[in-house]
């Protein structure tokens, strides 16, 4: 299945962060934000977040940790993306920065003390992603000694798993960093806090994002505890706003939808579109997208495609930062 994002807009390779906010001499809250709500577009600075949040909101925040993913091998590069239930990988092989198409089942790849076999292609028409055993039953004890953070061309060096790692994360699993929480540190946190803006735990393992122009979001799996699922029920009930930090964290809490919010985990599919609106959030902080990526389907499904071609446009007119380093953006339905 293709999907086609209605927003449009051209990327210059000059907006693309190649390196941390640290290293161009900010804090991880010092990055630009960019606000979008109804008609209004207000360039800020994340650490003034507060400004655009009311007392009774409520964050969501993904809880998932970023593991070390990718591991050179004799040939290739593996990106590992998913832990299968049946302890089978979902993988992506990668030649220098490109995916490879030409895996076969059966084919086994060289790495580190040890060999990755490839069983069969994993729901996609192109061979990029495969499932495959792992050359170690303990992957990832295995990542933590011979992997690093996965990183693509526009990245100009390789950055420490730090570097890839939020405030909020607590459980390994993501492929690739839920990078919409990068900008909180813990005092702005410890600020939103006194400001009376709640705060939930929910956990969705990112998978490899590379994914082909149009391509859908795989399966990730998920969790959404009983507490934030009471919680979000709670400030709905009661005029608060519901505000997913990441497209990750959407894609959880409305999995865990059907009227009222109930625990829920496991695997979700969940593609969120403007055919398939949000019934829970009302908002939500994202960074920035490439052109025809999947995930501006969710962002036009939460505010309106409008409002997300707008703050785009004027993203790029003001020299927002793209990608998992960059600058990051608050959009609310008006």
């Amino acid at each position: 299945m293709k999907v086609h994002p209605h927003t449009r807009f051209v990327l210059p390779d000059a907006l693309n962060a190649g390196e941390p906010p640290e290293a161009r001499g900010l804090r991880r809250d010092q990055v630009k934000l960019l606000v979008a709500e109804g008609s209004t577009i207000t360039h800020s600075r994340f650490d003034r977040i507060g400004e655009h949040l009311r007392p009774g909101d409520l964050l969501l925040v993904n809880t998932s940790g970023t593991l070390p993913a990718a591991v050179d091998g004799t040939s290739v590069t593996v990106h590992f993306s998913s832990a299968l239930d049946d302890g089978t990988w979902v993988v992506e092989l990668r030649d220098g920065g490109s995916p490879k198409f030409d895996g076969a089942a059966g084919q086994q790849v060289e790495l580190p003390e040890g060999v990755l076999t490839l069983l069969a292609p994993y729901q996609s028409e192109s061979n990029r992603l495969w499932i495959a055993r792992p050359p170690v039953p303990d992957v990832l004890g295995y990542l933590q000694w011979h992997g690093r953070p996965i990183t693509y061309d526009y990245v100009g060096k390789r950055w420490p798993l730090a570097a890839y790692q939020t405030v909020f994360a607590r459980e390994p699993g993501s492929a690739e960093m839920p990078s919409a929480a990068r900008p909180f540190s813990f005092e702005l946190v410890s600020h939103l806090a006194s400001q009376g803006v709640l705060i939930a735990p929910i956990l969705l393992h990112c998978g490899v994002s590379s994914l082909e122009s149009h391509e859908p979001p795989q399966p990730e799996r998920y969790d959404v505890p009983a507490h934030t699922a009471r919680l979000v029920n709670w400030v709905k009930a009661n005029g608060g706003r519901v505000i997913a930090v990441g497209t990750t964290a959407v894609r959880a809490i409305e999995s865990a939808a059907d009227g009222a919010v109930d625990a829920s985990q496991g695997w979700t599919d969940l593609v969120l579109s403007p055919d398939r609106p949000p019934r829970v959030v009302d908002g939500l902080i994202t960074g920035w997208h490439a052109p025809e990526a999947s995930h501006l389907l969710l962002l036009e499904s939460v505010v309106g495609t409008e409002l997300v071609q707008r703050a785009y446009d004027a993203a790029v007119q003001e020299n927002y930062l793209w990608h998992e380093f960059g600058d990051s953006c608050l959009l609310l339905r008006g």
